[in-house]
């Protein structure tokens, strides 16, 4: 209503007195750095490591628990870029897309400016995304949950054509490792049915073939391969990382379009449910691939915009993941389940009135999540500076 919209600024004031406090910036910081690091390491991810922390629950305050949780969601968003950039190694399944043209950056010596569009651009969203968390959360999810079925279908079509469409100029390459990716998804047993579906009697098939496992596999193992096939080929060839974090005003103006058009694509496909990050990130790519002006830095010497844009769309679907489980009470992706198991470990019964029981809870998380993505800012410049310096 008009008077709960007028009274959003007050309970988000009140939000950040909770979030302000000496404990609850602890629990923040802790939550963003840890988190910052996990995304680094390919194969964890947050859900792995907030479902090994959920024994605190027992010892640690709901407000404080939740901050910590949605701190290590942040911080494993922002930290997968490092490893994308600069080793062509996804942390996350939602980096794939960064890796493209951000390690081809880095190649030529622009990994100074590719790092820092990841990182501003990261820190651009997650304030969007949480700003539309805290006022557009109701609007928001009353559109998602009126997606149907032939709605997801189209969703996912239009997924499937964006992404075989940026794999590259031969279409029957992109088409071919399309179909090879759905079949991928296809492995493990129906939902509808129970049946078992090309697991080949194998019982570690049954679960499916995890994200993770084949990001790192064609990433990080291609790339071993790559290496280790030029092994006596000649010199190993070490390429430093140049420049600074201040990027060019060239750059800055290259980037602002993509941070704000990846930000647009991630928030409303994160609260939809199995929206994920990875479609807006490929969404936003091939859209920048489009208005380019120049199209002959992609794939080749590496485009900035092909960074900033997915790693916009990345952060803000973190957001966006977050408004179906703070309203409805919905898990939209393996993160938010397992958070939303934490609060049946509080007693706390989410859905739509957690905003009115918990007002305490959800604000003062709200507006840790400002606090933290300055937190992650800091921080991501701060470390990828050092690295820079550290190569010279």
């Amino acid at each position: 209503t008009g008077v709960q919209t007028c009274a959003l600024p007050i309970y988000l004031l009140n939000g950040f007195a909770i979030a302000l406090t000496p404990v609850n910036l602890m629990w923040c910081l802790v939550g963003v750095t840890l988190g910052t690091a996990i995304g680094v390491l390919p194969g964890l991810g947050p859900a792995l490591t907030i479902a090994l922390l959920l024994p605190i629950t027992f010892k640690v305050e709901p407000t404080a628990a939740f901050i910590l949780f949605a701190g290590i969601y942040y911080g494993a968003m922002y930290g997968g870029s490092t490893t994308s950039i600069l080793l062509n190694t996804p942390g996350e399944s939602a980096s794939i897309v960064t890796s493209m043209e951000g390690n081809k950056m880095a190649r030529n010596g622009r990994a100074g400016a590719a790092l820092a569009t990841a990182a501003i651009g990261s820190f651009v969203a997650g304030t969007i995304g949480t700003l539309g968390l805290a006022f557009l959360a109701p609007v928001v999810v009353d559109w998602a949950l009126k997606f149907g079925p032939a709605d997801y279908f189209s969703l996912m079509v239009l997924a499937f054509v964006t992404v075989s469409a940026v794999l590259g100029n031969s279409a029957v390459r992109g088409l071919t490792a399309l179909f090879f990716g759905i079949w991928l998804g296809l492995i493990g047993i129906d939902l509808q049915t129970g049946q078992a579906r090309f697991t080949f009697g194998l019982q570690e098939l049954l679960d499916g073939v995890n994200v993770i496992v084949v990001a790192v596999g064609l990433f990080a193992v291609g790339e071993t391969l790559y290496v280790a096939s030029r092994y006596r080929s000649g010199e190993d060839e070490i390429i430093p990382l140049k420049g600074s974090l201040l990027m060019t005003a060239a750059e800055w103006k290259r980037s602002i379009g993509p941070w704000i058009r990846g930000t647009l694509y991630g928030f409303p496909i994160g609260a939809m449910p199995a929206g994920g990050a990875e479609i807006p990130t490929f969404l936003s790519y091939y859209t920048e691939k489009k208005l380019t002006k120049h199209p002959e830095e992609f794939g080749t010497t590496g485009a900035i915009e092909g960074v900033a844009g997915p790693e916009a769309a990345n952060n803000a679907s973190a957001a966006g993941v977050l408004v179906p489980m703070l309203t409805p009470g919905l898990p939209t992706s393996a993160t938010s389940a397992i958070m939303l198991s934490a609060f049946t470990s509080y007693g706390i019964n989410p859905g739509p009135l957690l905003l009115q029981n918990q007002p305490a809870l959800v604000w003062g998380l709200i507006a840790s999540l400002f606090i933290g993505n300055v937190m992650l800012l800091v921080l991501n410049l701060d470390r990828k500076s050092t690295r820079l310096n550290s190569s010279h």
